[in-house]
């Protein structure tokens, strides 16, 4: 069944470009040159994406806010799409919500091999029996975290994240290894991705994120998990 990717971008020329390009993947793409006309397709009953690209310099509504709004309202997955290689740019889209990111000029080969990664992990939480963090219980066979009878929304990959630490047994698991675990792609040394993504995740597990108790950062190697 042909995925259908929601392709948010303002220049009509790459907008297109990218369209016939992964059109000749196989998905399915539905246009939108602006933040606002993404939201409302978005909230348009019975519409049906699997993934968003979303350039992160859109006029009107940003692509921050934009990634925001999808964000809050579940675990739709985001590959941000920017001009921009500064860190403070790629930290804020990924700060905002997004689960990857790639930079312009696009390459479509490479584009698509991550909208791949990022929708096999989308279908898998990484498997595994329940474990308890703190006060937070995981079930990663049904995809949920819970806190007494609340539900805390984790998105796909920070529960892929917090599974591959679990699994460890408390073991430090080096940044590389949770790149290619988590991402299933090759970063090339570049761990913003990862950093980000551990910290979204503390605010969500840990009682006092600027004092983790179970997220630890190993100093040179990785991260690991203190049930």
């Amino acid at each position: 069944m042909s995925l259908t990717l929601l392709l948010v971008e303002d220049d009509a020329r790459i907008r297109r470009s990218l369209a016939l390009a992964l059109g000749d993947e196989g998905y399915t793409i539905v246009e939108a040159p602006t933040g606002e006309e993404a939201l409302r397709y978005l909230a348009t009953p019975a519409v049906t994406v699997d993934l968003v690209l979303l350039d992160l310099m859109l006029p009107g509504v940003d692509g921050l806010q934009v990634c925001r709004q999808i964000r809050e309202r579940g675990e739709l997955p985001i590959i941000m799409v920017t001009a921009r290689t500064d860190t403070a740019d790629v930290i804020a889209g990924l700060e905002a919500g997004a689960d990857d990111y790639v930079t312009k000029p696009l390459v479509a080969s490479e584009l698509a091999a991550r909208i791949r990664a990022l929708m096999r992990r989308a279908g898998d939480h990484g498997g595994g029996a329940a474990f308890t963090v703190g006060d937070l219980r995981v079930d990663p066979a049904q995809g949920r975290a819970v806190r007494g009878a609340q539900d805390v929304h984790l998105t796909k990959t920070e529960l892929r994240l917090l599974c591959e630490l679990a699994a460890a047994e408390q073991r430090v698991v080096s940044r590389e290894q949770l790149l290619e675990r988590v991402w299933d792609y090759d970063y090339f040394g570049d761990t913003r991705l990862l950093d980000v993504h551990i910290r979204r995740l503390r605010r969500k597990v840990e009682p006092d994120p600027g004092q983790p108790r179970h997220i630890l950062t190993a100093r040179g190697q990785g991260y690991r998990l203190v049930l």
